[in-house]
């Protein structure tokens, strides 16, 4: 399956949350792990990518996917180590990366930034076991299997409730949904996301990793600083783009119709297409 499929399949039902297990739309996924370090790996297979800590301390993972890939995911899990994760980490609240709250939640503790808590608690898929117990507002570090994993919160981006998990020495990063590889990213203005927030936290994020940082992203093959870069410019240039249509007075209809420059083209897919991501900068970019 190749990665644009997966994407769509992902953020199709992104908004869902917790599909039921008796869902069959997950049946052919296959939780693809990739090893990264010695302790780390990254998880591929349908919804958000999954980061992970496998060690003398323990398993920990950062996001799980939807809700019927649980089991799939906890028999990848068994592969790599025996055991439950320890840690839950939820980078954001879509069911596409916490979708197995439920099940990791009653053996491991879930951490997540306090909007996350807010907004899954008012969520009737997730029992309490799936809620996180430990939440933060700006970060907080888990020491584990030798390595310092910080969890940032750099304000509003994707979400009110991103979190970005950095591993001290700079050997991997898990971006969450700031990072959508080779693609427009969603970013949810009805759940507190901003166009230039989202910009300024991958931005800011550039500045911490260095060139042999492996970088996880929300969404798409793992990556490097170079890719992240790459797609910090394409943000920047549809910014600039967007505050330029909106200086000379045009309507939303009028700029999707005229369409953006040719360059961006390959940047678009079938969740977010052109005329989604027009949608998304002129109500993140223009003035109340």
């Amino acid at each position: 399956m190749n990665i644009r499929l997966l994407l769509s399949l992902s953020l199709s039902y992104l908004l869902t949350a917790s599909t039921v297990a008796s869902d069959d739309r997950f049946n052919h996924v296959e939780i693809m792990p990739e090893q990264l370090t010695p302790t780390s790996y990254m998880f591929a297979g349908a919804g958000g990518n999954i980061g992970v800590s496998a060690g003398n301390d323990g398993i920990l993972i950062i996001d799980n996917q939807f809700a019927p890939l649980a089991d799939k995911i906890a028999a990848a899990l068994s592969k790599i180590q025996a055991g439950k994760p320890k840690y839950v980490v939820n980078t954001h609240y879509h069911g596409d990366h916490t979708g197995g709250n439920n099940l990791f939640g009653i053996s491991g503790v879930i951490l997540a930034h306090h909007n996350v808590l807010s907004r899954l608690s008012n969520n009737k898929s997730y029992t309490p076991a799936g809620l996180p117990s430990i939440t933060y507002h700006e970060g907080i570090n888990i020491h584990f299997n030798g390595d310092n994993l910080q969890l940032l919160h750099m304000g509003p981006g994707h979400t009110d409730g991103d979190s970005v998990v950095l591993w001290q020495d700079k050997s991997v990063v898990h971006m969450g949904d700031l990072f959508f590889k080779d693609t427009f990213p969603y970013i949810d203005l009805k759940a507190g996301g901003s166009v230039k927030g989202y910009r300024n936290n991958v931005a800011a994020m550039i500045h911490k990793i260095d060139d042999k940082t492996k970088v996880i992203p929300g969404h798409g093959s793992l990556a490097n600083k170079d890719d992240l870069i790459r797609f910090k410019h394409m943000l920047d240039d549809s910014i600039n783009w967007m505050k330029n249509k909106l200086s000379s007075g045009m309507t939303l209809k009028e700029i999707q119709t005229e369409g953006m420059p040719v360059e961006f083209a390959s940047w678009e897919w079938s969740f977010i297409s052109e005329e989604k991501w027009i949608d998304t900068l002129y109500n993140g970019l223009k003035k109340p």
